[in-house]
């Protein structure tokens, strides 16, 4: 502003008393906006400790401001009030763990195990342990299975639905007429259904034949480690809020975080395609292709799941939290992902049939790479390392021939 000024002090219209007046208002003008741009001289390592103990300190007041309107503690013991037992559907892994984590937060309750296998769940019954999918994991004495639909959900004030993605339409039709329709459902079952190109909140009402309360979780959660209660995050996604809300209070723990949000659909849509995307990163570490390349793999794959996303109708912000990013990290980088450990096979000249024979557990990634295509079509959103990943598993390029492509694709200018 002070430089825009300039040109009007040297007119000749001005007299030499103005002038002098106009270039002190300047030269002051001046000073002030060096002073601004001016930076803040570094303080020493001992005044550093102290600003940061500060802002520490500061953190921590503002927490207990926010944690003292309603307790925890209170908001637990209000959503637990009356719930006597939950039913999951389903006995994998996560399904397994999820009944885990919510027999420990109440000692009294109930946690049924809906199973297809009647020796798995004989298995659960006398060894208090998912000898199939988590293996060395003791379940609390409140965790017990049966095969017995009607009597698995009688008097459960809860759901977990754990079934993948693919058996879920069948298995909702088969139990629609014995669960409650006012029974609330949580549902960790993450993927697009094959036949239908569904989400898991279209295919649901879908199969019911009506609607039903449901939250969607999702987040970066290895089964093993939320039963072994390692710290963990994860996001509560629903249309009711407020019942996402309860949820958070009924999951949430020392060593669990629940966030909130209302983007069902940006919390499916990255909750399903990170598991093609972990394919891929696990072909590039397959194929020894380094850190490099795979940094720059899953940055292109966030960016096409967020253009999806928005596409769709979703937030572009959810990619940034728990259940995007967070979740696409660890399913990508994680020793312990069923997707990556295929992609990771298939990169060292594996066959995609000789792998899923040799697996007990589902890699919902494979399924939904073939839909992603479809998606993208339907919403014309350009996805190259999506749709690389789906030809690849269809078998019509080889991993090298997929890298090779999408290597020599037109750079893009004027991005970041």
């Amino acid at each position: 502003m002070a430089l825009a000024t300039i040109p009007y002090a040297a007119s000749p219209l001005l007299t030499p008393h103005c002038r002098r007046k106009v270039h002190s208002v300047i030269s002051c003008q001046i000073d002030i906006v060096k002073a601004k741009q001016a930076p803040e001289s570094t303080p020493s390592p001992a005044k550093l400790r102290i600003k940061i103990a500060g802002a520490w300190d500061a953190l921590m007041r503002w927490s207990q401001r926010k944690s003292s309107y309603v307790s925890t503690s209170r908001r637990s013991s209000e959503a637990w009030a009356g719930v006597r037992k939950v039913v999951v559907f389903g006995g994998g892994s996560f399904g397994t763990a999820m009944g885990s984590i919510l027999a420990l937060q109440k000692s009294e309750l109930e946690v049924v195990l809906l199973l297809r296998d009647e020796q798995l769940s004989s298995d659960i019954n006398v060894k208090h342990m998912n000898s199939k999918y988590l293996q060395g994991c003791s379940l609390p004495h409140n965790v017990r299975a049966t095969t017995n639909v009607a009597e698995a959900i009688s008097g459960a004030q809860y759901a977990v639905h754990a079934v993948p993605v693919q058996s879920s339409r069948a298995f909702l039709h088969g139990i629609k007429d014995v669960l409650p329709p006012t029974t609330p459902l949580l549902c960790v079952s993450k993927g697009l259904e094959v036949t239908t190109g569904s989400m898991m909140s279209e295919l649901i009402p879908s199969a019911l034949g009506r609607c039903q309360p449901v939250v969607f979780l999702s987040g970066p959660s290895f089964a093993k480690e939320v039963l072994e209660k390692q710290p963990t995050g994860l996001v509560a996604a629903s249309t009711d809020l407020q019942l996402a809300n309860t949820v958070q209070a009924l999951l949430s723990s020392p060593a669990m975080r629940v966030n909130t949000t209302s983007d069902v659909v940006g919390i499916e849509t990255c909750g399903a395609l990170k598991n093609v995307l972990a394919i891929g990163a696990g072909i590039i570490q397959g194929l020894g292709l380094g850190q490099n390349a795979l940094a720059a793999f899953i940055v292109q794959g966030c960016s096409e799941i967020r253009y999806l996303v928005e596409a769709q109708g979703g937030k572009a912000s959810t990619i940034n939290g728990l259940g995007g990013i967070g979740d696409i990290c660890l399913t990508c980088y994680g020793s312990l992902s069923r997707n990556r450990s295929v992609g990771v096979r298939l990169g060292q000249g594996e066959q995609l049939q000789d792998i899923l024979a040799s697996s007990s557990q589902v890699a919902e990634g494979v399924a939904t790479a073939a839909v992603v295509v479809l998606l993208a079509r339907r919403f014309r959103v350009s996805l190259p390392v999506l749709t690389g990943i789906a030809q690849i598993l269809e078998g019509n390029i080889s991993c090298e021939e997929a890298v090779n492509e999408i290597m020599g694709l037109p750079q893009i200018q004027g991005e970041a």
